[in-house]
This record gives structure tokens, sequence and C-alpha cells, in this order.
């Protein structure tokens, strides 16, 4: 029998550039049986897929159309919208509200439900974990209201970093804008985006958020995108911002 062993791509890279999950979480999902090869169960990452093989995840085949170029696109998050494709909770998510016509989508990172703004969604599991890695060195720029007051010179010191209950946050920077009563609003940029960490870094400071816009996300911008709006961001410009990924 000739050996094929070396050719095709590991399944479980070729189930996130599918769109259906990141490569990490399809490894969960061949561990926990979820997914089939040629009509036969697998319980190992470890095999690489051909062309010609068909494969099954949750009873629904795999659809080749994924595969093609990766797509991006911008999206303007609402408040009261849970980043994930199915809540446990039973809340409204983001992909709930998606156009019917957008191809199967993954986010890039996540916002939590009361946090609006931009959201990345990719077609490709593979660049959205490219885009979420630290290596990147991308900003995200974030508009905050928060109930309190502060003064510049306490927002400065972010810049050295800071750590909350034994978490450490990496330097942020963080402007005032200015106080409306007693609210303030603060500009925010930082580059590693823990769960919730411009909301404990606030609370640390004494302030509390009310108020939370994802601006931009690396070279991407909210702009003047309506709320619950997408755009898809072309294919020539992903190309020049991600080359090592297209190599």
């Amino acid at each position: 029998m000739k050996d094929t062993s070396h050719k095709g791509e590991r399944i479980a890279k070729v189930m996130a550039r599918a769109g259906l999950c990141s490569r990490r979480d399809a490894e969960r999902w061949i561990e926990a049986g979820r997914v089939s090869v040629n009509g036969k169960a697998i319980s190992s990452p470890a095999l690489n897929i051909l062309p010609s093989d068909r494969i099954i995840v949750d009873g629904k085949p795999v659809s080749k159309e994924g595969m093609n170029e990766p797509r991006l696109f911008r999206y303007h998050k609402p408040s009261g919208l849970v980043t994930t494709h199915k809540d446990e909770k039973g809340r409204e998510t983001v992909f709930d509200h998606l156009p019917s016509h957008l191809p199967r989508v993954i986010s890039v990172g996540r916002l939590d439900l009361n946090t609006e703004g931009l959201l990345l969604l990719t077609t490709d599991g593979e660049l959205s974990r490219y885009l979420e890695m630290p290596s990147t060195g991308w900003v995200r720029r974030y508009r905050v209201r928060a109930y309190g007051h502060i003064t510049q010179e306490r927002l400065d010191e972010l810049k050295k970093g800071v750590t909350i209950e034994g978490v450490k946050y990496a330097g942020i920077e963080a402007t005032l804008d200015k106080q409306q009563g007693d609210n303030v609003w603060v500009s925010m940029g930082l580059k590693e985006g823990k769960n919730r960490e411009i909301r404990r870094v606030m609370e640390h400071l004494g302030l509390t958020v009310n108020r939370l816009i994802r601006l931009s996300y690396g070279p991407f911008q909210l702009g003047n995108l309506p709320k619950g709006a997408v755009e898809e961001i072309k294919g020539k410009i992903l190309k020049e911002q991600f080359p090592g990924f297209f190599k």
C-alpha cells in the first residue's frame, strides 16, 4: 500500500480552515467523539486529511467551500449580545443577529455581554487564532465611560502594568478625555485583552464602568459602521496586512 501519511493537512487544521472552530477546539471535539472521517469515528487529531476524505462533525458534513481563501469582516456589536455560537443560559448571541447571506463565521476573540463596538469575524479558524496571538503586537483601543473621578496622573500609572488579585496586566495607555458630572470618559489602548481586563483595571482605580466601546483592533477601525452592520474587508488588504499568514 502506498504511504500517504505525509500528504494532506491535519484534521484539526482542516476543521479550523472550514470555519467550524479554532484548531484547539477541533482537537477537543475529536477527543469527545464528535468527529468521523469516511464513516468512522476518530478519537485522535493525529490524522491527515486528503481532498477526497469526507468529514462529519456532529452528524453534519464539513463543507469544502469553507476551505477557500479566508475572509474577514468588521461587525459593530451592540450591547446585550454574547459572543458565542450557543449560550447555555439561552441569551441572544452575536450569531443570532448576523445577516443570513453571510457564510459561517467565528469571532476573533470576544467582547463580553455589555461591551459594544468592533468585533472581527472570519470564516477561517486559523486566521482567527493568528489574529489573537499576542505576538502580533496589535493594540485594541476602547472608549470607556465610568462612574467616579480620576486624574491623568493615576491613569499614567497603568503604563507600568498592574497586578490585581494575582493577575498581571501589561502596560495600558489611558487618557482622560473629560469629566461629565459623576462620570468620566477615558480612552484606553491595550495589547493583551485578557478577560474583562478594562473593567477590572478600572475597578482597581475606584471606577465603575457603565459603557465600553471597542474602537479598533490593530489596523481595523469601527469608524462609522452602523450598529449591527457587517462589512467585509477586502482580500487584498488581508494579504497586505498578514503577509506571514498568506505566504
